[in-house]
């Protein structure tokens, strides 16, 4: 194979031909370079899948703990309502049997009231609490 210079006056370095080989290492290089873009492409993805795919759980677990924290807030301030409703009624009807005196009738009731309403209050507490505690363990093991 001839080699030609555009300068005519310049002399032919045998070792500057472009031969095969040398045309071969240059599509090797592409070749390798394309790997490496297609790896980090990858690389990239899966990073990206893996955080999104994090970051949803996390989410779905905090939408559920709160979902299952009001359901139950909720379910146990009913029923300690209705519970509370049936106590004054009791209540009020037993001391008016036994007593006369609108005075003692009131002061039944107040006392009535305030214990429960600290019930449900340590109810309530209790059952955020051991909900909560029961998500984290969950959550961690």
């Amino acid at each position: 194979m001839e080699c030609y210079s555009l300068d005519p006056h310049t002399p032919i370095d045998e070792d500057k031909k472009i031969h095969g080989t040398e045309k071969k290492v240059v599509v090797e290089e592409v070749v390798v370079e394309v790997v490496v873009a297609v790896v980090v492409v990858v690389v990239v993805v899966v990073v990206v899948v893996v955080v999104v795919v994090v970051v949803v759980e996390v989410v779905v677990v905090v939408v559920v703990v709160v979902v299952v924290v009001v359901v139950v807030v909720v379910v146990v301030v009913v029923v300690v309502v209705v519970e509370v409703v049936v106590v004054v009624v009791v209540v009020v009807v037993a001391a008016a049997a036994v007593s006369s005196s609108i005075v003692v009738v009131l002061v039944v009731l107040v006392v009535v009231v305030v214990v429960v309403v600290v019930v449900v209050v340590v109810v309530v507490v209790v059952v955020v609490v051991v909900v909560v505690v029961v998500v984290v363990a969950t959550g961690k093991a």
